[in-house]
């Protein structure tokens, strides 16, 4: 019997949730180390700071008609003890930031992992829908192809920026340290430097976790989220996004509001990457939420022919055959030049984007539409009646 129950191959369900488990542990075990790490680094920049509040009463006590050269070296130092003390912050910062990411991250296992435990896995499968219906092994696989995908992106995000910056900005720091003992006055070019790196870090890291999912969608909500987005893509791109709501924007229930999100940004990047002049993003708050996505781009004027002067279509009875035959062909190419310039001012939707889009859009109920040769991109979704937790007011 127990050879049996060794021997039974594990289902879909069981799979997933052993596989569920040991990605809780590893996290488990991943968050241990960068409390340990966070630990480190906050005695080390609170080690830095005393260093540098020393300093700075130090340079203060110092008399203003003493050694010039004395109060110069002590301001170098000075210099250096509040890099070191930003650059150990920075770390801090950068390392709980990490983790917020991370603890997210596991309690989303941990919130996967209590619904398969109410599956029970030795079910017949159910041509119903019901809730507790085991997860057919096609979906399974998907899951785990997608928790996969997510953490490669994450990690190689996370690789080729912050952590390759960080590296960078350690590297500067040596440097600093040594032109400080040996050059000081070399040494102000590579602190402004080391500065322009933390903030460049920093600010890459607050782009990376907006990407991955923008805090400021949980907290405020749609508006402020899309107004942020097409700010930071304009600014990017180099390409204007306008970005207009009417009515009373309200908080939407969490899938939907995400997902809203989500499309909308997608359609955004999509719109952005074929070269328009011009991007706006309308959203009308009625009965029901319609968001317009809408891409332009100017018509350019075809180039005109010989100055020569074409008989109207009435004239035409009393010109020779050949002439009249020859003004139709010119009349026609100059319509056709007309076409063309409209086709070339089409800004399309990229496929794959509206593909991602409609996919979306059917998960959640909404309705998609691409209208104007796919140059605009309509979002209808119903809203919930709103409730005690609805948005707070815009804060632009």
């Amino acid at each position: 019997m127990a050879h049996d129950v060794a021997s039974r191959a594990a289902s879909p369900v069981e799979a997933l949730s052993t596989r569920l488990a040991d990605d809780l542990v590893t996290l488990d075990k991943e968050l241990g180390e960068i409390d340990l790490l966070i630990s480190q680094a906050t005695v080390e920049a609170g080690r830095h700071e005393s260093k540098r509040s020393a300093a700075a009463e130090k340079l203060e006590g110092m008399p203003v008609g003493g050694d010039p050269k004395d109060r110069l070296d002590q301001a170098n130092a000075l210099i250096a003890l509040t890099r070191r003390a930003s650059l150990m912050q920075t770390q801090v910062e950068v390392l709980e930031g990490k983790r917020r990411a991370l603890a997210r991250y596991r309690d989303g296992l941990g919130a996967y992992i209590d619904v398969l435990a109410g599956i029970d896995p030795d079910a017949p499968p159910s041509s119903g829908a019901a809730d507790d219906a085991p997860m057919p092994a096609a979906v399974a696989r998907i899951l785990m192809a997608a928790q996969e995908d997510l953490r490669r992106d994450i990690a190689r995000a996370m690789h080729d920026g912050p952590a390759q910056s960080l590296t960078n900005i350690v590297l500067q720091a040596q440097i600093v340290e040594r032109l400080v003992a040996s050059d000081p006055a070399a040494s102000a070019n590579e602190v402004r430097q080391l500065t322009a790196m933390v903030q460049q870090t920093l600010d890459a890291t607050k782009t990376f976790i907006f990407d991955v999912r923008p805090m400021v969608l949980d907290d405020l909500g749609l508006v402020p989220t899309l107004r942020r987005a097409t700010r930071e893509r304009s600014q990017r791109t180099g390409i204007p996004v306008d970005f207009e709501t009417m009515g009373q924007d309200r908080r939407l229930p969490m899938d939907l509001e995400s997902s809203l999100f989500r499309m909308l940004d997608e359609a955004l990047a999509g719109y952005l990457g074929v070269g328009p002049d011009r991007v706006t993003l309308r959203l009308d708050w009625a009965d029901r939420l319609t968001a317009d996505v809408i891409a332009n781009r100017a018509v350019v004027e075809p180039k005109s022919g010989p100055d020569v002067a074409i008989p109207t279509a009435d004239g035409d009875k009393d010109l020779p055959p050949a002439l009249a035959a020859l003004v139709e062909e010119r009349r026609e190419a100059e319509r056709e030049a007309a076409r063309a310039a409209i086709r070339d001012a089409i800004c399309a939707l990229p496929p794959s984007a509206w593909r991602e889009i409609r996919d979306r859009a059917a998960s959640v109920g909404a309705e998609a539409e691409l209208l104007d040769f796919g140059g605009h991109l309509r979002l209808v979704a119903e809203m919930a009646a709103p409730d005690a937790t609805a948005g707070e007011p815009d804060p632009a």
